[in-house]
């Protein structure tokens, strides 16, 4: 155990120091988010840290891309109070599963027509229609994604959050939203949660008194919720699929197999803050240490990834993107205009 450790500090060490930097960015520039900077970080460092540079950082870079990221995952979960969310986040409901669901379907579409690997087509799909790194982060290990198919989804999921911070503000006034309107438009249409945030203070700054923050984070949240059902959903449609390309001899189908323990775990840290009524003051520092751990696992993947290969391959994952982002905004001023919200 402690040889295990030993070997494994170097990366740990480096993801941690990579992870306070880029949350101290991430604070300075809340549009862009630490997650974006970590994996930028470590991208950039991988093009150096190379050969026998790299040798003693792989068990830890290893360590922190899989087992630190399904770690923050779980401790994701306290976060979410599904009491709460099930009550103020109702009205958002209809809006939130359009979305979702058109988002998922694109992403099949596209996926098929430009001929995308699959891993990544689901990335996008679940990083645009829920909750941006959250929700690949937690579907990565779902699907065996590996980390250049993460590092590519994410860094299609942050250029259109930086987009639809900047742009939407200024397009929710020219299309006359109002602040309900808006609130309900930034937390399904913007894919990360930092996103959202910037996007609907930037309303408020445009609308004094208007006070959409509350009102945008709270339907993000209720979003948030869907990982759990995909992620399921995933692991079971994997775990069928391996049986059946395997034939009979791979035995019976295996619930055990098919329910990952981190979505369990991340499913009854949700159920222990909602029964429990967990205060904001426990909640809190949980929450941020989840925070902190994600992005010292997009610090890894970053390290692990080869950025000249992502260039050379990301123009169809960036399409996809693009039309996955276009069409959940489509869809929800067209729910919201259906059910008289704008």
């Amino acid at each position: 155990m402690l040889e295990k450790m030993k070997s494994r500090s170097a990366g740990l060490a480096l993801c941690a120091a990579i992870a306070v930097l880029a949350t101290l960015l991430g604070r300075r520039f809340e549009v862009i988010g630490g997650p974006v900077f970590a994996i930028l970080t470590g991208m950039l460092l991988a093009l150096f840290v190379k050969g026998e540079r790299r040798a003693p950082l792989e068990a830890g870079l290893a360590y922190t891309s899989k087992i630190v990221l399904q770690a923050a995952v779980v401790l994701l979960g306290f976060g979410l109070n599904l009491q709460q969310i099930a009550r103020v986040g109702a009205t958002s409901l209809p809006i939130i599963l359009s979305t979702i669901t058109t988002a998922l379907v694109v992403a099949f579409a596209m996926s098929r027509a430009l001929k995308v690997p699959g891993r990544i087509s689901t990335l996008v799909g679940v990083g645009s229609s829920i909750c941006g790194g959250s929700a690949i982060a937690a579907t990565a290990p779902v699907i065996g994604a590996d980390d250049e198919e993460v590092a590519q989804a994410i860094s299609v999921i942050f250029l259109f959050n930086v987009i639809a911070a900047l742009v939407f503000p200024t397009l929710g006034g020219m299309l006359g939203l109002t602040n309900e309107g808006f609130g309900f438009f930034a937390g399904t249409a913007v894919n990360d949660t930092s996103s959202v945030t910037a996007a609907a203070t930037a309303w408020d700054g445009m609308h004094p008194g208007a006070n959409t923050l509350d009102a945008a984070t709270i339907v993000k949240l209720t979003r948030t919720l869907a990982i759990i059902p995909i992620t399921l959903g995933l692991a079971f449609w994997n775990a069928h699929r391996a049986h059946k390309e395997g034939g009979e001899a791979e035995g019976s189908f295996s619930l055990r197999r098919a329910f990952p323990t981190f979505v369990l775990l991340f499913v009854l840290a949700s159920i222990v803050t909602t029964v429990f009524s967990l205060p904001a003051e426990v909640t809190a520092p949980i929450k941020g240490l989840s925070k902190f751990l994600i992005v010292m696992a997009m610090a890894a993947i970053g390290l692990n990834t080869d950025i000249v290969r992502i260039v050379r391959t990301g123009g169809k994952p960036i399409l996809m993107g693009f039309c996955c982002w276009v069409a959940i905004a489509a869809v929800s001023l067209g729910m919201q205009h259906l059910l008289g919200i704008w």
